[in-house]
């Protein structure tokens, strides 16, 4: 393949001192205690985490040509309680994620985080980090329990993201959700990783959709970050069936099923390593849908991603395909189509 591809959902490496070294030392007993990373398997041992020099040749080994980029260790952050120390955390994070893709801003493409228990704070972030050169915005998926989505709160912010045209990622594990538990055991390994996970994913894009967020803001777009695609049809369909058979006897905030969202363009995914998804690519989700290689967490197909494309889309028309792996990822952040690069 010597097509250029670009990942839609990949991650730095963040130092794990970032924020006990640059955190005002009255914040600091809030924020999260990352350890130092240790030698052997894993993520950590990838330089290009943190080091945006050597990333741009590891893309280069995966036949990568460019990437959007999600924090690893900021993750964890959306889970914090205090308004004030998760602010002066993603401002540092963010002001760690300008630097880093300055080096090549063609090829790395930064999403800042927004801490957004004030929302006229997560605005002015949001205008701030766009000036500096990054692009759309990634919010918890999982909201403090009194700041749900179905509430107004989050107006002045979606707004912004319209004006802006930046586009608003709800990523995997981020939020007040059951990542705040330690030490999950047992069976509960899988269930969190697949079900709770999921519940998580289906609860925050179903309360944006049905209090008609994407109605009162119709050029606003939502990604569905990290959790795969091959559910979506599925339930998009039950959504719309019960939307209609409920329409006439409850009074929803919204006029048109929710499928409409998808159709309209509001409502993007990634996916990464989802061979159902993949199958299903053949008749839904080609505008909106947008391969990624999760590097470089432990799930990335690295440095094998071009082999897991042809597996998973390698049976789709050509122009389909290059929709799925660049074409709607650089029509979504608005990017400058980069050379392919040479597989090393």
């Amino acid at each position: 393949m010597s097509e250029v591809i670009i990942s839609a959902d990949s991650h730095v490496m963040e130092p794990h001192d970032l924020w006990s070294t640059r955190l005002p030392e009255a914040l600091r007993s809030a924020a999260a205690v990352f350890p130092a990373p240790q030698s052997g398997p894993g993520f950590d041992h990838h330089p290009g985490g943190s080091d945006p020099h050597a990333r741009i040749k590891e893309m280069a080994v995966d036949g990568v040509s460019a990437e959007v980029l999600y924090p690893t260790l900021g993750l964890r952050l959306f889970g914090i309680d205090d308004a004030a120390t998760q602010e002066a955390c993603f401002r540092i994070y963010n002001d760690w994620l300008i630097d880093y893709c300055a080096v090549n801003n063609d090829r790395l493409l930064g999403i800042p985080a927004l801490s957004v228990y004030n929302i006229d704070a997560a605005v002015a972030e949001l205008q701030r980090t766009h000036k500096a050169g990054l692009a759309g915005a990634i919010i918890w998926q999982t909201p403090h329990p009194d700041l749900p989505f179905t509430s107004r709160h989050y107006d002045k912010l979606w707004a912004a993201a319209q004006d802006l045209d930046a586009p608003v990622a709800l990523h995997i594990l981020t939020g007040h959700n059951y990542t705040k538990k330690p030490n999950i055991t047992g069976t509960d390994v899988i269930k969190t990783a697949v079900n709770a996970k999921m519940n998580d994913t289906l609860n925050g894009l179903f309360d944006i959709m049905i209090s008609g967020t994407l109605d009162r803001f119709p050029r606003l777009k939502v990604v569905i970050v990290e959790s795969e695609i091959g559910w979506m049809p599925f339930y998009f369909q039950q959504w719309d069936y019960y939307f209609r058979r409920f329409n006439k006897s409850v009074e929803f905030p919204i006029s048109v099923p929710p499928s409409e969202y998808i159709e309209r363009g509001q409502v993007w995914a990634t996916f990464f390593n989802d061979t159902v998804g993949g199958h299903n690519l053949g008749w839904w989700g080609q505008e909106v849908c947008m391969w990624s290689s999760d590097y470089p967490h432990p799930n990335s197909p690295w440095p094998n991603s071009l082999k897991v494309i042809e597996r998973d889309l390698g049976h789709l028309p050509g122009e389909v395909r290059a929709k799925l792996v660049r074409e709607n990822v650089a029509r979504l952040y608005h990017m400058r189509v980069p050379e392919t690069v040479a597989v090393g």
